[in-house]
């Protein structure tokens, strides 16, 4: 079974989801992981307030996943040789996840790198997306990092609001910056 991540998260978030599920499948093993995932509890009671209960979903969320592969990786095949794969899978299920917590027109822009506290190379995925308030889409950014390191892997990211919300007032360069420390960081 997956390790429980640990995510720091600066201000006031609140864990929404802890759980072990398939995150997905390849063609040989079910991959399995182990989520906890947060909402900035503030921003959401904010934009509730001030859309008067019609955005009521997160608008600034963060998540971390530890996997574990099912069956075990053979002897010899480390998991260099099914990151792609696992990164691809993952890519395509953190879009999904996106529409499925109320983020429309979803779509992948940019690649990036950056490394963890312990020095280990995260590839990032920059997303697009809006969320609907009051027949007005909204700008939002996600990001996803993906890494492996001493054959286990991880995933790491989240989405937030880049222009204000029902005249609630965000911080998209704030939010990119805690986010992305916030990949670096998890154990």
């Amino acid at each position: 079974m997956p390790e429980k991540p640990t995510l720091s998260l600066p201000g006031n978030w609140r864990k929404v989801n802890d759980e072990e599920s398939v995150v997905f499948s390849l063609p040989t093993m079910r991959v399995r992981g182990h989520t906890v995932v947060y909402e900035d509890v503030g921003l959401r009671e904010s934009v509730r307030a001030a859309t008067d209960g019609a955005v009521d979903h997160p608008v600034r969320f963060a998540f971390a996943t530890h996997l574990a592969f099912e069956p075990p990786l053979p002897p010899g095949a480390g998991v260099a040789s099914v990151f792609p794969t696992v990164r691809e899978s993952a890519e395509r299920e953190f879009a999904a996840d996106l529409r499925e917590r109320g983020f429309e027109s979803v779509s992948r822009g940019r690649r990036d790198r950056t490394r963890t506290d312990e020095g280990v190379r995260v590839a990032l995925r920059q997303y697009d997306a809006t969320v609907p308030v009051n027949g007005v889409r909204v700008d939002c950014e996600g990001w996803l990092g993906v890494w492996h390191d001493a054959g286990d892997v991880s995933l790491a990211g989240g989405a937030y609001v880049t222009r204000p919300v029902g005249g609630v007032e965000v911080e998209p360069g704030r939010y990119r910056r805690e986010l992305l420390e916030a990949i670096r960081t998890v154990e």
